[in-house]
């Protein structure tokens, strides 16, 4: 009873701080969140504990806990880490993915892109897991332990980010026609231009951060494929 009641907490807890209606450095009570939820103290306590060791949630000495409010330098090291992981499982798709599969994920793909026509300068909103196509890639990727660290530890942190450095105008529809061409490569079944495409898409994303916090350039290392990106 005790862990299905902890279960259901860290799950509202989760969907409320990753769609930001508990904003970044929120002080979460625990005395508070039982009341509300009509539930002891040592559910929420476990449902804390399982924020704090996926990163969302901090202990903060003589202030309790607190979801994190991540700088613009985590950020930017969350995306040097992401270009490897992510470019590593787009590879894997590419080769591992079931033909069905594939062909959602381009549906996906072209209902973004629907969206994003009628509103081009808007952001590219892809709040839930079943329609996010890197979420999709991951699980696609037929590396279960792979797509475990990428769906269960990487992507909450990444949304926790983004709820607090917005995203950049314009950058959703730059971001969907990179998604377009690493589908295209995906749906060939072309595994190193996947890698090298999904690598770039990164890059690009990192790069138009930096633009916007107005910091000087900065490279990352990436594979060098011919100038197609094959």
């Amino acid at each position: 009873m005790r862990s299905n009641q902890a279960a259901a907490i860290y799950e509202s807890l989760t969907r409320a701080i990753l769609s930001g209606a508990i904003a970044p450095g929120a002080k979460l009570s625990e005395p508070a969140i039982a009341d509300e939820m009509g539930v002891s103290r040592a559910p929420v306590r476990e449902a804390l504990r399982r924020l704090q060791e996926r990163g969302i949630v901090v202990h903060v000495a003589n202030q309790g806990v607190r979801v994190v409010s991540p700088s613009l330098d985590e950020f930017l090291a969350l995306l040097d880490v992401r270009e490897a992981l992510e470019g590593m499982t787009c590879r894997l798709a590419a080769a591992a993915m079931r033909d069905g599969a594939l062909a959602r994920l381009s549906e996906i793909v072209d209902a973004h892109g629907r969206a994003l026509a009628a509103d081009p300068s808007g952001p590219y909103r892809q709040d839930e897991y079943d329609t996010d196509f890197h979420v999709q890639i991951a699980r696609g990727c037929g590396n279960p332990v792979l797509a475990d660290l990428l769906c269960d530890q990487f992507y909450p942190r990444l949304k926790l980010c983004r709820a607090k450095h917005q995203s950049i105008k314009g950058r959703g529809l730059a971001a969907w026609k990179e998604h377009r061409r690493i589908m295209e490569a995906m749906l060939e079944r072309d595994a190193e231009a996947a890698e090298f495409l999904m690598r770039r898409h990164v890059r690009a994303a990192r790069a138009a951060l930096v633009e916007a916090a107005g910091r000087p350039p900065t490279h990352s290392i990436g594979p060098t494929i011919g100038n197609d990106g094959r």
